[in-house]
């Protein structure tokens, strides 16, 4: 059996970033896998936002859950990116959503979607947001090093 060490999930946000801080498991290559996923969430310049997501494997696909804070009022677009790089200031450097299926971008309701598309996540006038959901189109392991962004603005579903 192959044993590896993997450093787990280094998440980031536009408006906020994960921190840099590795956790090290010991995994089991023919084996199972990742079953949870949790990042600690920074801020991005001087956006204040800060929080967490943990993803878990269940039954019926991955229950995310999320609380974070020092949002502005409103939606923001939620979604895992195709890079764990938040070096660029304005966290571009994380590429775009993950995709995959090659998928059409929509929200977490629809039945064809990519797997980096999880909707909005609203904000309350105090900043604060959480989201708990399951997610059927979610694989922890996939999204293990990609990066997870909270857009400053609400995600329209559409396509640019």
């Amino acid at each position: 059996m192959k044993i590896t060490k993997l450093s787990i999930l280094i998440l980031l946000l536009t408006i906020s970033c994960t921190k840099t801080e590795e956790i090290e498991r010991e995994i089991i290559i023919d084996g199972p896998m990742f079953t949870k996923a949790v990042a600690s969430v920074a801020s991005i310049g001087e956006s204040g936002v800060v929080g967490t997501v943990h993803f878990e494997a269940v039954e019926s696909g991955v229950s995310v859950k999320a609380e974070l804070s020092g949002l502005k009022e409103g939606l923001h677009g939620f979604h895992i990116h195709q890079y764990g790089d938040c070096t660029a200031s304005d966290g571009t450097s994380a590429g775009g959503h993950f995709n995959p299926e090659e998928a059409d971008h929509s929200g977490p309701e629809s039945m064809m979607r990519h797997m980096g598309d999880m909707g909005n996540i609203t904000a309350d006038a105090s900043g604060n947001a959480t989201i708990d959901y399951v997610d059927d189109t979610i694989n922890i392991n996939m999204i293990v090093g990609r990066g997870i962004i909270v857009h400053a603005g609400e995600d329209d579903y559409k396509v640019t």
